[in-house]
């Protein structure tokens, strides 16, 4: 188990979601960065898709009952257990009472804590994501507070300490284009309204290092630079949208829908981030900035696949390792 003594608000239960319900008005919830906690499931022993804790606001801290595993990973957040420093992206076995302490990133967004059997909450549609907004799934359906204890479903099956290298210095991230220094790029393919903005317009989209506002949330993230405007006012009946859609509203500052977006909406989607590159756009702070870069179907299928690899092969290498 694990009792929370200190945290800020957003932090919550996530898996990786809640697959199969868009159809009926549910969003899918789930972990914004979804590499993080698959890898750090991989970590500690569980199943990809086991429960574990989102950290947003920071500090956090938390004391461990019982023996365990954990691992930390997302954004570098200077991981301590006790006094002692923990590497980032890194497993090791803790005791009872423990004490894990988070501290703000020196880069990144989110930080991911996952627990050798996963966080058992009750499993709601499928999964045990929290719906921050609807306020089901998770614990109690609410974000975490100091005092919540959680429990686990398992123990630790695993002895030592190892890690992995982050997934930025694993993944392509050059992406044949001239990168700017403390831009996070994001690959991209042309949305259904594409066509029904200006050429020009369709320039900016790609060559502007967009701004993450602080409206910027689980929903979406709202995005500052110059305004993107159709050739003439769309009204579009309401249509479904999917985690990644970029929307135009009437104001023209695009938004970027994140694991909790709304499961429809009636905006003009000028683009979709791909699903492999979501967690790079997860980890991007307020304040920081972005930029598109146009890719083909066929190069979007090929980077899921190398995220699949990726992933896989962090599996294999652990479960072959001489700490299994």
């Amino acid at each position: 188990m694990m009792e929370i003594l200190s945290t800020g608000p957003l932090c919550s239960v996530q898996d990786i979601g809640r697959k199969g319900y868009r159809s009926l008005g549910v969003s899918t919830a789930g972990a914004m960065d979804q590499v993080a906690l698959r890898t750090g499931n991989i970590l500690a022993g569980n199943d990809e898709a086991a429960a574990g804790i989102e950290v947003t606001v920071f500090p956090f801290k938390a004391r461990f009952i019982g023996n365990a595993r954990v691992a930390i990973t997302g954004a570098d957040c200077r991981p301590t257990i006790g006094e002692k420093a923990i590497l980032p992206w890194w497993s090791l076995n803790v005791s009872d009472g423990d004490v894990l302490t988070l501290s703000p990133p020196s880069s990144g967004a989110r930080a991911y804590i996952a627990i050798s059997g996963g966080i058992d909450v009750p499993v709601v549609l499928n999964s045990r994501s929290t719906d921050i907004k609807a306020g089901f799934g998770g614990f109690e359906g609410r974000c975490l507070r100091r005092g919540d204890v959680l429990s686990v479903v398992g123990s630790c099956c695993h002895s030592g300490s190892f890690g992995v290298f982050p997934p930025e210095e694993s993944l392509d991230h050059s992406f044949g284009v001239s990168r700017e220094p403390g831009v996070t790029y994001v690959r991209a393919v042309p949305g259904p309204e594409y066509e029904e903005f200006p050429e020009s317009t369709r320039r900016s989209m790609w060559n502007t290092a967009w701004t993450v506002t602080p409206e910027s949330n689980r929903i979406g993230y709202r995005l500052e630079g110059p305004e993107l405007r159709p050739y003439a006012p769309l009204s579009l009946l309401s249509h479904g949208i999917v985690p990644g859609v970029v929307q135009v509203p009437p104001s023209g500052k695009p938004i970027v829908m994140m694991s909790d977006a709304q499961t429809s909406g009636g905006y003009p989607k000028i683009a979709t981030v791909i699903e492999a590159d979501l967690w790079r756009l997860a980890q991007s702070p307020l304040g920081s900035r972005v930029r598109f870069v146009e890719i083909a179907l066929e190069e979007c299928i090929a980077a899921s696949g190398e995220l699949a690899t990726h992933l896989s092969s962090i599996s294999r290498s652990i479960w072959r390792g001489p700490w299994k």
